[in-house]
């Protein structure tokens, strides 16, 4: 299975910060706005990334990454010259994806939580169709809304919707079997000028292949595309952090967990950045 990160967009809600700067590069505490991304799609066991980007920003991504080699896996980068939809990235990540099996997140999503391994795994074993979450908001007017039915399946899935059929809403992780890059193909652009996500999964429902995983309780999900989410969700991650002295979206501890590098490793990873808490709470990992 691949895994695409969409770090593209001008981050507009967030000038003057985004004026000269990536969204994705921002820090949420003590980490860029991606590592978080990044870290449920290791947390998942995918080890083979691509990252998609626009020009300007691509090389910073590249920069912070290089190969991925030195956390166990493989980095590929891809530009999205304009900001057509979140679902050109199949178009664009077609090679990339070469007929897998791919989770799409966004790169300004975090999501943490207890159980979202055990949400993230049960996606993941369906081989056919495509797989969204379910997550209860008090706005549903103004996120993608999807409606469940019985064995999983969904009923419906709107975008903003007038008069929302449900609470929960859809965030940006996304998993699909090999029929996304071609149905990505055959939508048409929304009134923005946009492939839309919610066409792709509309196009899954009708083949009544959409299927819903609903966030436990006690999972967090922040999408920071504004200063007040992205100070929310630094002063969520500051919190869990220092209550618990378990850092969230630490790419160089998961990797060492699921086996990608050794401890070699990750003492080599954690020498240059040894003046800081993050380096030195790399330094003492227990084996």
């Amino acid at each position: 299975m691949k895994g695409i990160i969409l770090a593209g967009g001008s981050g507009t809600r967030l000038f003057p910060l985004t004026l000269v700067l990536s969204k994705q590069i921002l820090p949420v505490y003590d980490k860029p706005v991606i590592y978080y991304p990044l870290s449920v799609l290791m947390l998942a066991g995918i080890q083979e990334i691509l990252i998609i980007s626009t020009d300007i920003d691509l090389p910073l991504y590249q920069r912070l990454f290089d190969t991925g080699e030195q956390l166990g896996m493989s980095f590929s980068y891809k530009i999205q010259h304009e900001p057509k939809g979140i679902a050109e990235a199949f178009i664009i990540g077609e090679d990339f994806i070469d007929g897998d099996q791919v989770v799409l997140i966004l790169g300004d999503n975090i999501f943490y939580g207890n159980e979202l391994e055990s949400v993230i795994r049960k996606a993941m074993k369906r081989k056919t169709g495509a797989t969204v979450l379910g997550y209860p908001t008090d706005s549903p007017g103004s996120f993608g809304i999807v409606e469940l039915g019985d064995h999983g399946k969904a009923l419906s899935i709107e975008e903003k919707p007038e008069n929302p059929k449900s609470k929960y809403a859809v965030p940006g992780l996304y998993f699909y079997d090999n029929q996304a890059v071609e149905i990505a193909k055959t939508i048409t652009p929304s009134k923005r000028g946009e492939l839309e996500i919610t066409a792709v999964n509309e196009a899954y429902l009708k083949k009544g292949q959409l299927y819903v995983e609903l966030l436990k309780n006690g999972t967090a999900w922040f999408d920071t595309g504004t200063h007040d989410s992205l100070l929310n969700a630094a002063n969520y991650i500051r919190n869990i952090q220092k209550n618990n002295r378990l850092y969230i979206g630490c790419i160089e501890e998961i990797a060492y967990r699921k086996g990608f590098i050794d401890r070699e490793q990750l003492l080599k990873l954690a020498g240059p950045q040894q003046n800081s808490d993050y380096g030195k709470y790399l330094m003492n990992i227990e084996e």
